[in-house]
């Protein structure tokens, strides 16, 4: 058997993702469809609009055939390690080729790679603007092209992994289907996701249901409430004041001095826009302190992110009877340890970042998240 990877948050599965799985499926003519996918916070650091369980259960009844989750420390990350994290364990799945969606897949992303070589390091000097808009500014001036949408960003470091690692993987990008990936508004079939939860939000079910397979309403219809990252505020906020600065200091992707500012930030603020409003500088982005703040309510040290990077593993959340076999074929092969259920060892080692994220999304919803919960397993899924 072959299997096409997917990388994926599915926040949640909406019809745009379905036709990138049956686009997939055409385009590789593999016989099973692998999905890697951001647990239940994703890469920006907000909580999934719905548990990873469920969101699992919306893949496979949709096509997907194994799902197994991207650790936290590879989710919450800016694009380039959270590509290599989930290629890393597509390639250890053994998949033959991953097919992606992309604002401009016409572009040959490889040459882009390429061009990094002509660029100036002394052009990276100017502290006043992000690494990444240094970055575009000297792609730019080299290819004429700009890494300004999300996808492209995405599809530029797959290729740059792969072209890095050697690894005989065949690259498809894919145009990226309906409105742009921050659309709040929903005009028809196709659908950002940022526009499926607004409208989640406001109770606008009928433009939910045009935009999202009938499956995937069947499991969001019954949703009390949409998980947001200003719903954990007062456990941020009593961190940020409790904690001295130099425990602070220590929080993974903690820049030097802004714990200090961050404390005066929380002393000053009664809700998380206020809070992110007087945090927010040139220097740090809105995604950035999104992470570190979830990073911040989780208490992750560098250390332990750094450890756990350097420890990866395939975390089973789902499969059909196809996915069943596929991973029956190549689980002899594997390099990385394959997890099934996590046990008291596991969430104090390998996996006690995932626990803790999946305690902390329990303020969203009473099911437990992580202990002693196996994975979903659509064996009546008809062959597809």
């Amino acid at each position: 058997m072959r299997a096409v990877g997917l990388i994926a948050e599915y926040n949640p599965f909406h019809n745009g993702h379905l036709h990138h799985l049956q686009a997939a499926k055409r385009l590789s003519r593999a016989d099973a469809v692998v999905v890697v996918m951001s647990g239940n916070f994703t890469q920006r650091g907000e909580p999934a609009v719905i548990d990873k369980w469920t969101r699992t259960r919306m893949a496979l009844l949709n096509g997907a055939d194994l799902v197994v989750e991207l650790p936290l420390v590879f989710v919450v990350q800016p694009a380039d390690r959270f590509a290599n994290g989930a290629l890393t364990i597509l390639h250890d799945l053994q998949i033959s080729d991953l097919v992606f969606g992309a604002e401009h897949p016409e572009w040959d992303f490889a040459a882009l790679v390429a061009a990094e070589k002509q660029f100036q390091q002394a052009a990276f000097q100017n502290y006043d603007q992000t690494y990444a808009t240094q970055f575009n500014q000297q792609l730019e001036a080299v290819t004429g092209h700009s890494l300004r949408d999300p996808n492209d960003i995405l599809a530029f470091t797959y290729y740059k992994k792969v072209i890095h690692e050697k690894w005989p993987l065949h690259l498809h990008a894919i145009q990226r289907r309906g409105s742009d990936y921050h659309d709040l508004h929903i005009n028809g079939h196709i659908a950002s996701a940022s526009a499926i939860r607004e409208a989640l939000v406001k109770g606008n079910d009928a433009l939910v249901k045009q935009a999202v397979p009938a499956t995937t309403w069947s499991l969001l219809k019954d949703l009390q409430q949409v998980p947001a990252m200003d719903q954990l505020f007062m456990i941020l906020r009593n961190h940020l004041i409790q904690a001295p600065a130099s425990q602070l200091a220590k929080t993974y992707s903690m820049a030097e001095g802004l714990e200090n500012r961050l404390k005066q930030a929380a002393s000053r603020s009664l809700d998380f826009k206020s809070l992110m409003h007087q945090a927010k500088t040139k220097r740090y982005t809105y995604a950035h302190l999104l992470r570190l703040f979830l990073y911040l309510c989780l208490e992750a040290t560098q250390d332990q992110v750094d450890w756990t990077i350097k420890h990866p593993y395939i975390r089973l959340l789902g499969f059909n009877q196809r996915g069943q076999a596929y991973l029956h074929q190549v689980k002899k092969d594997l390099s990385l340890p394959l997890i099934t259920k996590v046990d008291q060892t596991l969430h104090n080692g390998l996996l006690d970042l995932d626990y803790r994220a999946g305690k902390l999304y329990q303020n969203f919803t009473n099911d437990e998240q992580d202990l002693k919960r196996a994975p979903i397993m659509e064996l009546s899924s008809k062959d597809r």
